[in-house]
C-alpha cells in the first residue's frame, strides 16, 4: 500500500485524560453550549421581531450569530460525545465536514465583518445617500458573497484534501481544523499555493478594507461635530471589538497547528476550548450591551420575562 492507511476513522489525540471528570467536563460544555446557542438566539430574536431592527447593521449582525450558532453546532455535540467515549474518534467524511464547516464560517464571518464596516462608513461618512446605497437590494448581495464565496473556496480545498493520501490517521487536536494537513503522506504544492490564496483572498482583504473604511470614519469624525463622533463611537465600537476577538481566534487555529508538536495535550486543550468556547459566547453579549436599540429590547424581554 505504499505507506497509505485505511481512510475510515480519524483518531482525535488533543483530549487529556478524561475518566475520572468525564461527567464534569460533559456537564460544562454543556452549559456552555446551552449558553451559546441561548444568547445568539436572543439576539436573533430581537432583530426578527422588532421593525426597527430591520436595518443593515443588524440583519449583518443577526447573520453574524446565525453564524455562531452553526459554527458552534459543527463543534460542541461531538465533543460532548468524546467526553463520555473511552474512544475519540471520528469518520473521515465528518471529519471533512467539520473542517468544511469550521473554515467556510471563519471566512463568511470576515467577509460579514467587512460588510458591516462598509455599512458604518457609508451611514457616517454618506448619510444622506445612505438610504439609496445600502438598500435591500445590496444587504442581500452582501450576504450572499459573505456565504458563498468562503464556501466555494473552502469546498475546493476540501476537495483538494480529499484526494491526498494519509499516512497517519492520528490528528493532534479535539476538532477538524488545519491539523489534517499534517497527516498527509506528501504536501502538495498545488494545495498550499490555493491555501494561501483563499486566505489573502478573505481574510487579509477583508481585515485591510475593515482597516481602510475604519480608518476614514476616524478621520470624518475627528473633523465633525460632537454628535457624529458620539455615533461612530457607539456603532463602530462593537464590531471593532468582535473583529479584534475573532482575529485571535484565528491566531489561536494557527498557534495550535504550528506549534502542536511543541505543546502538551492539556496546553492545546486549554487554547482550543478558549477558540471555541470564548467568541461565540462574545459576539452576543458585546451586541446585546452595547448596541443601543438591542439593549433597549433586551431589556424589555428580560422585564417581560421577569413579570410572568
Amino acid at each position: 500500500m505504499n505507506g497509505e492507511v485505511n481512510q475510515s476513522y480519524i483518531t482525535l489525540e488533543g483530549h487529556v485524560e478524561l475518566h475520572k471528570y468525564r461527567y464534569l467536563y460533559f456537564a460544562v460544555m454543556l452549559t456552555a453550549y446551552i449558553c451559546i446557542i441561548t444568547c445568539n438566539l436572543t439576539i436573533v430574536y430581537l432583530i426578527w421581531m422588532h421593525r426597527n431592527l430591520h436595518e443593515p447593521m443588524y440583519i449583518f449582525i443577526a447573520a453574524l450569530l446565525l453564524n455562531s450558532i452553526v459554527f458552534s453546532t459543527n463543534i460542541y455535540p461531538k465533543l460532548l460525545s468524546d467526553f463520555l467515549s473511552e474512544k475519540q474518534i471520528v469518520s473521515y467524511s465528518a471529519c471533512y465536514l467539520q473542517f468544511f464547516l469550521f473554515y467556510f464560517l471563519s471566512g463568511s464571518e470576515f467577509l460579514l465583518l467587512a460588510a458591516m464596516a462598509y455599512d458604518r462608513y457609508v451611514s457616517i461618512c454618506a448619510p444622506l445617500q445612505y438610504a439609496t446605497i445600502m438598500g435591500r437590494t445590496t444587504v442581500s448581495i452582501f450576504l450572499s458573497l459573505a456565504w458563498l464565496v468562503p464556501a466555494s473556496v473552502t469546498g475546493v480545498q476540501v476537495i483538494l484534501s480529499s484526494k491526498m493520501k494519509l499516512c497517519e490517521l492520528n490528528l493532534n487536536g479535539i476538532l477538524c481544523n488545519n491539523s489534517i494537513y499534517n497527516m498527509f503522506c506528501v504536501s502538495s504544492k498545488v494545495h498550499i499555493i490555493f491555501g494561501a490564496v483563499s486566505v489573502a483572498m478573505i481574510a487579509i482583504f477583508s481585515l485591510l478594507f475593515i482597516i481602510f473604511t475604519y480608518t476614514r470614519i476616524l478621520i470624518i469624525s475627528f473633523q465633525s461635530c460632537k454628535e457624529v463622533r458620539k455615533k461612530a463611537a457607539q456603532t463602530c465600537s462593537p464590531h471593532l471589538l468582535v473583529l479584534i476577538s475573532f482575529t485571535g481566534l484565528c491566531a489561536f487555529d494557527v498557534i495550535i497547528v504550528r506549534l502542536g508538536s511543541n505543546l502538551t495535550k492539556l496546553v492545546r486543550l486549554i487554547m482550543t476550548l478558549q477558540a471555541i468556547l470564548y467568541h461565540p459566547l462574545f459576539n452576543p453579549i458585546i451586541y446585546g450591551l452595547k448596541m443601543k436599540e438591542i439593549s433597549k429590547h433586551l431589556r424589555r424581554l428580560f422585564h417581560q420575562t421577569k413579570v410572568l
